[in-house]
């Protein structure tokens, strides 16, 4: 039974956090749609510089640690990035479309 509530409290925070990003990623202010990207971005740095760096690894398994560390938890950043673009778009061809009737009017 926990393990219900916790899927549903973890679902309606994702989409929470999916409904946000996409307001304000259509808001006017192009920087407040990237707040959760940078937040995501910075995280996956921490996540980088927490790794403890074993004595008996390689310098190439460390490598491969890092990268792969930065890769999956930037995972998150790239889908509210291609969502913030997405709706920056449709807003950009919106405000082309104003101007253009506003020229027509006149």
């Amino acid at each position: 039974m926990a393990i219900i509530a916790n899927l549903t409290i973890s679902l309606l925070i994702l989409v929470g956090i999916i409904w946000l990003q996409v307001f304000l990623s259509k808001n006017r202010n192009k920087w407040l749609g990237l707040i959760f990207p940078a937040i995501g971005f910075f995280y996956s740095l921490l996540m980088i510089f927490s790794i403890v760096i074993f004595k008996n690894m390689s310098a190439w398994d460390i490598f491969g640690l890092i990268a792969s560390t930065f890769l999956l938890s930037n995972i998150p950043t790239i889908i509210l990035l291609a969502i913030y673009f997405a709706c920056r778009g449709k807003i950009k061809r919106n405000d082309e479309l104003d101007k253009m009737n506003i020229q027509d009017l006149e």
